[in-house]
């Protein structure tokens, strides 16, 4: 329809398609708290071989797979470094500090370009009173880094500085899909550089619900107290997982779409001089420090004109392509962007 709402807040905003809808009403479950949920097992199953790991478990949401994986590598009182802008720091509100009593210390924010000789040198060991350094977590894709993907190289330069110091190394792998369809990098090689990983079911692949998180057996048993603790404990869960294992069947591939849909937006306001970087992905920042405009008042216009974008700054705002958002939405939010910055 030409008056629809154009929503490129987030990729959280797609709704279940008729074939996720209808495994998710097909779906055998059982009381997942027991581990008698079929479905919920063969998610977890799946999601682990996917990364090369020998367990998974289904939680809720990102945020809480994020904190219990961290949980799983730093003791409480102990510290996590991970850079300025990720999301385990910036969009968690504090829940590292709150439930894993968990100190965090970060590097300057560079998105995807981070330097693991600077992360090397933020170290610290055991020592007397110094707060020993546990673990290192980064973010793949970056959402402040613009979608950003981590270089391969630099993840295994990264591995190289945990293993020297005994850390262990966790991934914010919310967009980790993305990032495999952008450079083609196997998931089981991206898995096999991390001792925990979480990975995000309703962001790009669509479902309605629910991330995992990703490691040994022995941490993903110790993840099920945790869990449980957090409140994240789901009685009969197989009507979400069958959405998430629907997802992986059929949204995995098409995620390139979303890409090249990002790469047109991105081409449309290039001319303005507002892409705060390449964007390499479906996440396109815009970096509107060279115009009159704030972030909000952007916004504003767009959201008159029916086209919804995200404020993430006084002067950053960000689109989001996804499953929900068709070519013909795609011109019609660039031109209506276009429009306003060009007043």
């Amino acid at each position: 329809m030409a008056d629809a709402v154009v929503d490129l807040r987030s990729d959280t905003v797609t709704r279940p398609t008729a074939g996720m809808r209808e495994a998710m009403a097909a779906a055998e479950v059982g009381d997942d708290v027991y581990g008698e949920d079929p479905t919920v097992n063969a998610l977890e199953a799946e999601v682990a071989a996917l990364f090369g790991h020998e367990a998974a478990l289904f939680a809720p949401t990102g945020s809480m797979a994020n904190q219990i994986a961290l949980q799983l590598v730093v003791p409480p009182g102990d510290e996590l470094l991970c850079d300025a802008d990720a999301h385990v720091v910036t969009y968690e509100i504090g829940a590292a500090a709150a439930y894993g009593g968990i100190s965090s210390r970060t590097w300057p924010a560079a998105g995807a370009d981070l330097d693991p000789g600077v992360v090397a040198g933020m170290v610290r060991p055991d020592d007397y009173f110094a707060v020993p350094t546990r673990a290192i977590a980064v973010e793949q894709t970056h959402n402040r880094g613009g979608g950003g993907v981590i270089p391969l190289a630099t993840l295994r330069e990264l591995r190289r500085v945990a293993d020297a110091d005994g850390l262990a190394l966790h991934c914010d792998g919310a967009r980790i899909w993305h990032a495999h369809v952008a450079d083609r990098v196997p998931l089981a090689e991206y898995g096999a550089l991390f001792d925990t990983l979480s990975v995000c079911l309703s962001k790009g692949l669509g479902a309605p619900v629910g991330s995992l998180v990703v490691g040994s057996a022995e941490r993903i048993g110790r993840a099920r107290t945790i869990r449980k603790r957090m409140g994240g404990g789901m009685r009969q869960a197989g009507v979400l997982a069958a959405a998430g294992r629907y997802a992986l069947a059929h949204h995995v591939e098409r995620l390139a779409d979303d890409h090249a849909k990002a790469a047109r937006l991105a081409e449309a306001l290039a001319p303005f001089g507002v892409l705060a970087s390449p964007v390499r992905t479906n996440l396109v920042p815009l970096d509107l420090t060279k115009t009159d405009l704030d972030a909000r008042g952007l916004a504003a216009a767009a959201r008159a004109e029916g086209v919804l974008i995200s404020v993430l700054g006084p002067r950053l705002a960000r689109l989001v392509t996804h499953l929900d958002v068709d070519d013909d939405a795609v011109d019609r939010a660039a031109a209506v962007l276009a429009a306003i910055l060009r007043r």
